[in-house]
């Protein structure tokens, strides 16, 4: 082997290496990407799971409150209706 292959084998292997530090900042930079978005995930997931919790502790309210008012017309109803016939 001359130098001039020595050099072109040392050419080719910088840009072996030079191509899979390339590669290499890119995975890292996706690896960063994808656990910005796992957080965002779980961030949403968290906040719709307290969401569900906040509306289901309403409804409940709303059907304590409604509840006994709902009764109680249907007791007039059947009052007046038992009343007058």
């Amino acid at each position: 082997m001359d130098s001039s292959d020595t050099q072109r084998i040392l050419e080719t292997l910088r840009e072996i290496r030079d191509g899979q530090r390339e590669m290499l900042a890119l995975v890292v930079a996706q690896q960063a990407r994808a656990e910005e978005q796992i957080r965002k995930s779980r961030d949403s997931v968290a906040e719709s799971v307290g969401l569900q919790r906040l509306a289901l502790q309403r409804q409940r309210t709303v059907v304590w409150l409604a509840l006994p008012a709902i009764l109680m017309c249907i007791a007039a109803i059947a009052y007046l209706v038992l009343r007058y016939f």
